[in-house]
């Protein structure tokens, strides 16, 4: 019994370090060689939009959105990609016994 608490613990403070891991986490991503730059954070919130001037003379309206759209896509998958580094950090620390 006194395992299973253990590992309860383990799991809660697990599950803590990962929230605020997430909340400290912000990655950015660009498209277009860096015409649009997007930041977001580990609860994969928009925190910023970077649009190149240069973009936004340009007629070419299609071109932008597509920009923006892989701009955001890529810190999306960024965030995933440090989340899954992050978690394996921690499940590496975590003591179960009979496992390992």
């Amino acid at each position: 019994m006194k395992n299973m608490r253990d590992m309860l613990k383990q799991a809660q403070k697990m599950q803590e370090e990962m929230q605020k891991k997430l909340e400290e986490t912000v990655v950015e991503a660009g498209a277009g060689g860096g015409m649009v730059q997007a930041r977001m954070n580990g609860n994969k919130q928009l925190l910023s939009l970077e649009i190149d001037p240069e973009v936004l003379g340009s007629e070419d309206r299609d071109m932008l959105q597509d920009l923006i759209v892989a701009a955001v896509n890529e810190a999306s998958r960024r965030v995933d990609d440090a989340m899954q580094g992050q978690l394996s950090s921690l499940a590496s620390n975590l003591k179960i016994p009979g496992i390992g």
